[in-house]
């Protein structure tokens, strides 16, 4: 296992660059930002007419559009949605590209799964935070960091993970320590982390546990608290100190109730589906039905998505988080 820190990575391998950040979203804005801060060249490149046009330049940053971003850079920097990169890169991108350019990314879908193909001769990278863009930014300001990876897929410079790297500490990351890996770790793990456990398996299980509840007669209210609520209070703990410093500090009987009953929840059949899950990613089954759902225009999507909107559990949820001063 490679870790960097700030002692180990040098800015000056950037100093005649120029990094176009590619999208002006979570981590596109978090991101030039940083680096704009940290002393490297970066303009931002958008769409003509993008609502977050405006916004990039009140940030002091030059903002071309993406065909005069990617002309003007060493390093392109690709931050935007996974689902439109093929397209905007092939439309706005690719022909303008220069022997020895570096492409980059912070999640390796597109070129793992090859919906991306750049030529032979320029460097294809990533610098991944592992954070939300708004927790990226927010540590850098107060002088912390989060962790990141970086990865190197094509090398044709020589110089591809020093360049890596360095954006790396430009952003901040390296001041909690950035972890080597490939494309294909990131991407396959990534892809379960958010599917089985973070957003897919998280989400299930506190709608389950909170129906549990409200099936068997109790107040929608207090079930929102036991199965939602605090669930983030748990994963601080955890976050913070691990499985052992959270059975710690919760109290005997949480600890006992808990251990003795988890795997009546977490069962074999659901470890089975994991794997299920992971084949699905691996083999490039889940990567075809989300093309074709994006080809499609998104409808069982969008359909999923207003029926989350209708849950109970939603409208609870939203009353109480006014009341604890959480949402306005």
């Amino acid at each position: 296992m490679n870790i960097h820190y700030e002692k180990d990575v040098n800015l000056d391998v950037l100093k005649d660059k120029t990094i176009a950040v590619i999208g002006y979203g979570s981590q596109g804005m978090a991101q030039a930002r940083n680096m704009s801060e940290s002393g490297l060249n970066v303009v931002v490149g958008l769409r003509k007419g993008s609502i977050s046009w405006e916004v990039a330049k009140s940030h002091g940053l030059k903002v071309l559009t993406v065909e005069e971003a990617a002309l003007e850079a060493d390093i392109i920097h690709i931050l935007i949605p996974d689902e439109i990169q093929d397209a905007v890169y092939e439309n706005t991108i690719a022909e303008g590209l220069e022997e020895g350019n570096t492409i980059t990314f912070s999640h390796g879908y597109n070129i793992h799964y090859g919906y991306i193909k750049p030529p032979k001769n320029v460097n294809i990278a990533m610098v991944a935070p592992k954070a939300p863009g708004a927790t990226v930014r927010r540590q850098y300001e107060e002088g912390f960091g989060v962790p990141g990876l970086v990865a190197v897929e094509q090398d044709y410079t020589g110089n591809a993970k020093e360049i890596v790297l360095a954006m790396a500490k430009g952003s901040g990351l390296t001041r909690a320590g950035v972890l080597e890996t490939t494309f294909k770790e990131e991407t396959e793990t990534d892809l379960f982390g958010e599917q089985a456990v973070l957003c897919g398996g998280a989400t299930e299980l506190i709608k389950a546990g909170f129906q549990t509840l409200v099936d068997a007669g109790y107040q929608p209210e207090i079930a929102y608290f036991e199965t939602c609520h605090e669930l983030k209070l748990i994963i601080d703990l955890i976050y913070e100190k691990g499985f052992a410093g959270m059975w710690h500090d919760v109290s005997n009987t949480a600890e006992f109730g808990g251990l003795t009953r988890r795997e009546r929840v977490i069962t074999e059949e659901s470890r089975k589906e994991m794997k299920e899950i992971l084949k699905e990613i691996q083999k490039g089954k889940f990567t075809k039905e989300w093309n074709l759902e994006n080809k499609a225009g998104a409808p069982m999507l969008n359909r999923m998505r207003a029926m989350e909107d209708e849950l109970q559990i939603e409208e609870v949820g939203a009353k109480l988080r006014k009341l604890c001063g959480l949402q306005k």
